[in-house]
């Protein structure tokens, strides 16, 4: 790569992008760590895209109808935070660049959704980006069917590196991507042929070109150096009707010795290579000194969208009041008036009539008067929807032909529907939830996690929750996947034991505006328990007394979901006996955590023995069961200690020991 001629074909060009190439070479030899490779290859596409086309003001960073841009690349996040500086984010200083991956810095070694404005979402485990711009994508469709183009039109770009395209999630976002033909979502294909162990030859033969065209998507080619290619392929992509990906053919670590080379990829640190290298873009100032003209210049490129910006609010305050109001809720995460009432109709006319279903059908039934009062849900299963119970009939189906549908069938992808769930919740304006069997956690667990390491309310129906489901067996039957959730910090599992606790559930998930919520719903068909109406809801306590003990209390029996109405058939047996027996319902550990010790101790008072009953294994329940004032002399459990098996469901609770005899016995044993 002839490094003058680059300079001298496009001197301005030039020179504005290797501002962004030298701030990265800076911070990265200040932090002695970090990843300058991506960041000086893409330079020029970054320096095209926002000078030239990113819908953006720096000053209002928040602004709902922006252009979004996501670092699907995220270790090359100095690209990012160079772009946020230059072009005047006030928050992203020259001092934050210096503290690159330092303490208390927002300049962290990939880019943290919430650390800075600018930043879209988090990116460090590849693939992530390109499967929340799905989600970006799709919200923007749904919001501009809804809306109108004059408070919603605007596009998602993603810069996605060989590793995002290597990893499995990419496939799923990319057919998803391309099935419902969102052409605003523009990717570009860093495509360099360097991964950390060499080139990309040692371990993928793809031709990811012809990979993106099968999936439905327009497909360029260019030299992603050339500013005029780039800015004609990203003028092109926006013109297509079709998700767009430009494969921009570059060079890592553009100008370094380590230049088209793995070593390339990473912490570019030597100094005399690095000065070397700033000489070769013809750049004469010291670290972190950007010459006035080009940060002035960028300056400028930030500053550009505040008349964009304007009209659109002008745009908006024509709206009526009525829409407004609606615009501004929706963004704030903030809950309607009606939902609240609508919850607690439904639980009395169940604590009433006492149906026995499902809790997946009691989540159905909660949608069902939920749905209506939030115009912003959107709903969706891979591929499990007369399983999952998550469609309503209000809904409509998300398409090609009807973005105002709510409902998304996602295939057989339950790690792309997760990561696009989650990029509708960071887009803003719209409330996912989607469904899957609770086994299937594994499959979408990675961007479970992200969901609650950026704090976002994204809801995870998760149903067939134990061995109840039956004859399909243990491949489906979960035991761990609890265990798991709830080891996950910033996330609330609800296990809910009918459907007045589901409704509750569901009110807490669809409330909460910086956690995401694991619903672990049956398959099988539970009594309700909750039979006396109380207004409160007493799911968001965690854990409270459903059956107090007759007589001196002896016993507490603690139970979640399917297993509390054992708990109280073991409590009747118990009672019986002489033997006074408390029940305590648990659907939601995390949330009985953070209440007070004076409620707690109210709940699990010293004394009595304990018996923790839950068709799942024992991890996590000596919490309850030895902590809080309990003894492990005095505790026992009744449960899985191993995998399920395939058999209906009332033999395997009897063959594995799950009924209120055994927990009646264990009881017995420990007192």
């Amino acid at each position: 790569m002839d490094i003058a001629a680059l300079r001298a074909a496009h001197p301005d060009h030039w020179m504005r992008a290797a501002a962004i190439r030298t701030l990265t070479l800076d911070a990265v030899a200040a932090a002695n760590s970090g990843h300058s490779g991506m960041p000086m290859g893409m330079a020029d596409v970054a320096t095209v895209l926002y000078s030239r086309h990113l819908k953006f003001d720096a000053a209002a960073p928040d602004w709902p109808d922006r252009d979004r841009f996501i670092l699907s690349a995220g270790h090359g996040s100095m690209l990012l935070y160079s772009l946020l500086h230059l072009t005047g984010y006030p928050e992203m200083t020259l001092d934050q660049l210096r503290n690159f991956r330092q303490w208390g810095a927002i300049t962290a070694g990939h880019p943290e959704y919430g650390h800075a404005p600018g930043i879209e979402t988090t990116t460090g485990p590849l693939g992530q980006g390109i499967s929340n711009a799905v989600g970006f994508a799709m919200a923007e469709e749904i919001l501009r069917a809804r809306y109108g183009k004059a408070l919603m039109d605007h596009h998602t770009y993603v810069i996605a590196g060989d590793g995002c395209l290597m990893e499995g999630v990419s496939h799923e976002a990319i057919g998803l991507a391309g099935r419902h033909q969102l052409g605003r979502l523009i990717a570009f294909w860093d495509n360099n042929n360097i991964t950390i162990d060499g080139e990309v030859g040692l371990s993928d033969r793809t031709d990811q070109m012809t990979r993106f065209r099968a999936a439905g998507w327009h497909v360029q080619e260019i030299d992603g150096h050339d500013p005029d290619a780039i800015d004609a392929a990203i003028t092109a992509a926006k013109a297509s009707p079709l998700p767009s990906m430009i494969a921009c053919k570059t060079h890592i670590a553009l100008g370094h010795a380590a230049q088209d080379t793995s070593k390339g990829h990473g912490a570019l640190t030597d100094q005399g290579q690095l000065q070397d290298a700033k000489a070769a873009y013809g750049w004469t100032t010291g670290p972190f000194d950007i010459p006035a003209e080009i940060k002035s210049w960028w300056e400028e490129v930030g500053s550009r969208g505040a008349t964009a910006r304007a009209e659109w609010q002008a745009r908006l305050d024509a709206q009526s009041e009525r829409r407004q109001t609606e615009f501004a809720r929706i963004f704030a995460r903030d809950m309607p008036k009606p939902l609240a009432s609508r919850i607690r109709a439904l639980k009395k006319q169940i604590a009433d009539e006492a149906p026995k279903v499902a809790t997946r059908k009691s989540s159905e039934m909660v949608l069902e008067v939920v749905n209506p009062v939030l115009p912003e849900t959107v709903g969706g299963s891979a591929d499990l929807t007369g399983s999952n119970n998550t469609k309503t009939g209000d809904l409509g189906v998300f398409d090609t032909d009807n973005r105002k549908g709510r409902y998304i069938y996602w295939g057989i992808r339950e790690h792309g529907m997760a990561a696009a769930m989650n990029g509708m919740a960071l887009h803003g304006g719209v409330r996912p939830y989607g469904g899957t069997f609770m086994a299937f956690t594994d499959y979408a667990r990675p961007a479970m996690r992200l969901a609650a390491l950026m704090g976002i309310p994204t809801v995870f129906v998760m149903t067939h929750d134990s061995i109840g489901l039956g004859e399909d067996g243990p491949t489906h039957q979960p035991v761990e996947h609890l265990a798991i959730s709830r080891a996950t910090p910033n996330t609330m599992v609800f296990r809910p034991a009918d459907t007045v606790e589901t409704a509750e559930a569901w009110e807490l998930a669809l409330s909460s505006k910086s956690t995401p919520s694991v619903l672990s719903l049956t398959r099988q068909g539970l009594p309700t328990v909750r039979t006396e109406h109380k207004t409160r809801n007493l799911t968001a306590q965690g854990a409270y007394v459903l059956a107090e003990a007759t007589g001196k209390r002896r016993a507490i029996i603690l139970a979640t979901g399917s297993e509390v109405s054992i708990a109280l058939a073991a409590r009747d047996l118990l009672q019986a006996e002489g033997i006074g027996t408390r029940v305590v319902s648990m659907p939601c550990w995390e949330l009985f955590a953070e209440q007070d010790e004076g409620y707690r101790r109210k709940v699990l008072p010293a004394g009595p023995v304990r018996v923790g009953v839950e068709a799942a294994v024992r991890t996590g329940w000596d919490r309850w069961l030895c902590g809080e004032r309990g003894r492990e002399a005095k505790s026992g459990f009744v449960g899985m200690e191993g995998f399920g098996a395939s058999a209906p469901a009332d033999v395997l609770y009897e063959k594995f020991g799950i009924t209120a005899e055994a927990v009646s016995d264990k009881v017995k044993s420990l007192l």
